[in-house]
């Protein structure tokens, strides 16, 4: 079987091998994993780490691994409630979930009250999939012209989950198509069935977590 260290090895090689002319960073999602599982993806180097709600993030991060939080970037993956948005700033380096103007006003509220924000991401919803929590294609524009000219946001790229039923390259290509037409250079897409297929079209951030770490138990 092989090591958390042999697996991230062969991630990174798949991915260096598919990626299109934009570097591609593997984000461990460390989500409900058993602590030795992060001290092994620690110990293999890994140094991005995506976690989906914000008190596993603070309760791993800010107490349990806290001597490791220099040198790390964390990227909150999940959904974000506006009313945890002062926590979620003050721990992760990037969100890849705006998604609504009301987490957008929180936002600002917390820049506008001296926090720092992270880097920001929008999510898409690829699909349109009503149970599915993201910006539709066709709103888009409006919505990221919403982001600059009503809260003074900078976004730096896209995020999206394409459906569990389809094919997920057509999406992966949408989501590319619509950062390129918005001048947005970061493309957070692809996870453990599809990180190569995402690295091909253009990712720059794939979130791999079973494929890394192993099934959970």
């Amino acid at each position: 079987m092989k090591s958390l260290k042999q697996r991230a090895e062969n991630i990174d090689a798949v991915m260096k091998k598919a990626a299109s002319k934009t570097p591609c960073r593997l984000i461990a999602v460390s989500k409900q994993q058993p602590d030795e599982k992060i001290v092994q993806a620690l110990d293999a180097g890994l140094r991005i780490f995506g976690e989906n709600r914000v008190q596993e993030a603070a309760a791993r991060w800010g107490e349990r691994f806290v001597q490791h939080r220099d040198g790390l970037e964390l990227h909150l993956i999940g959904p974000l409630q506006s009313n945890k948005t002062a926590d979620a700033c003050a721990l992760f380096d990037v969100i890849h979930t705006l998604d609504r103007s009301s987490l957008a006003k929180a936002l600002a509220k917390y820049r506008d009250g001296g926090g720092k924000l992270p880097r920001l991401l929008v999510q898409v919803n690829t699909g349109e999939e009503e149970q599915k929590s993201g910006v539709m294609p066709a709103k888009l524009s409006a919505f990221l012209r919403s982001m600059d000219q009503d809260y003074g946001l900078t976004i730096e790229g896209l995020m999206c989950i394409p459906p569990v039923d389809e094919a997920p390259g057509a999406h992966f290509w949408l989501l590319r198509t619509l950062a390129a037409d918005h001048g947005l250079s970061e493309l957070s897409m692809g996870m453990s069935a599809d990180y190569d297929t995402a690295a091909k079209l253009g990712a720059t951030y794939v979130r791999v977590g079973s494929a890394l770490f192993g099934a959970r138990s």
